[in-house]
């Protein structure tokens, strides 16, 4: 099966929630929906499987347009964040509960809830009750039920998100063992730009209802076309120093001069952004070239073995990520470091001209 969405938006008033979404997905494929709450995940998803019809644009299945048909009669399965099952069946009759509306034979359910069962370990709970599950076991159920009936276009709305931690870092490494194991299309929603990168696959940031890029995840993530892009891919938030370049010099305002190595002096002179994540941003000096800059710490979050260090820059706000536990006081200036081989660069239409990697050849 081919899933192809072609100049899609969807219009509630006066307001777009998709606007010009272009996409093709194809068999056997994770493909991540990443941004914010409210940045149209939801919305494009239920695009997808007919929920909802888009106000302008179609939707193909194997080039056959499908714009109009209802969810119903498309082979589409939906998994949600609040997962659902049936309290008063069983998990094997939870699973089996499509193929029995569906009247297919029992030998062949019983084939299939344990095929099932076992790709999503829960053979040994077949006979309980959902209410005597962990909450990553119901997920799981919900899961097996959605995958059982063999759907072609299966879509995941955050389905990790009301788990604790640990459920959610174990499913997380079994998710893309149990997707490669099926020929379906998997559309996965998230906010966590960490979690996209955990499960691979493809990724398409949302920005506002539309889609900014879209390809492989790990090169999303580091060749992002624009600045919208890796503020996206980016958490903590995306470090960023707007700066002008003339006659041979970068300079924020009078407090940052960035020196010209790899591509960098093959700019024109013109107003750019640079930006770096905080993982790039030092406390200590690493090497002759980082660039020193005094800072005010606003506020120090430790998490145990990573302090995040929000501190202000002449009127910038950015973060360094350390490595152990620095409990700072507020208003306390320091002196940090940035590494200027780390640096992306984008124009003043916040399309990205230099990568660290150009840099880098200096």
């Amino acid at each position: 099966m081919q899933l192809e969405l072609q100049n899609v938006c969807k219009k509630v008033g006066r307001d777009f929630h998709i606007r010009d979404v272009n996409l093709t997905l194809e068999a056997g494929t994770l493909n991540i929906l990443l941004g914010p709450t409210l940045s149209g995940k939801t919305s494009l998803m239920r695009l997808m499987a007919g929920l909802d019809k888009p106000t302008s644009g179609k939707v193909l299945v194997d080039g056959v347009d499908v714009t109009g048909v209802p969810v119903q009669k498309r082979n589409v399965a939906m998994v949600y964040q609040q997962f659902i099952n049936y309290p008063n069946l069983s998990v094997y009759e939870n699973i089996a509960s499509p193929m029995r509306l569906a009247k297919i034979p029992n030998n062949v359910i019983k084939d299939k809830v344990q095929e099932m069962a076992e790709l999503l370990k829960l053979t040994e709970m077949l006979k309980r009750s959902p209410q005597e599950l962990s909450g990553g076991q119901q997920q799981r159920t919900a899961l097996a039920r959605a995958l059982v009936k063999g759907a072609d276009l299966v879509l995941l709305d955050e389905p990790l998100a009301n788990l604790d931690y640990k459920l959610r870092e174990e499913l997380r490494e079994e998710f893309p063992r149990i997707f490669a194991a099926t020929g379906s299309i998997f559309v996965y929603a998230t906010t966590e730009p960490s979690e996209a990168l955990l499960l691979g696959g493809h990724t398409a940031p949302l920005h506002q209802g539309q889609v900014t890029q879209f390809g492989e995840t790990i090169k999303v993530f580091k060749k992002p076309d624009n600045l919208i892009t890796a503020q996206i891919f980016s958490d903590p938030p995306l470090n960023q120093l707007p700066v002008t370049k003339l006659n041979n010099t970068m300079l924020f305002k009078s407090h940052v001069d960035v020196p010209l190595i790899g591509k960098l002096p093959d700019l024109p002179d013109d107003d750019y952004t640079i930006a770096f994540q905080p993982n790039h941003l030092f406390l200590e000096r690493q090497s002759d070239r980082d660039i020193e800059v005094k800072a005010k710490v606003a506020v120090t979050e430790i998490t145990g073995s990573e302090s995040y260090i929000h501190i202000d820059v002449a009127g910038l706000r950015w973060c360094v990520l350390a490595h152990g536990i620095h409990n700072i006081a507020i208003d306390t200036t320091i002196e940090v470091y940035l590494d200027p081989s780390k640096f992306y660069v984008f124009d003043r239409n916040d399309n990205l001209v230099v990568t660290p990697e150009t840099i880098s050849e200096a």
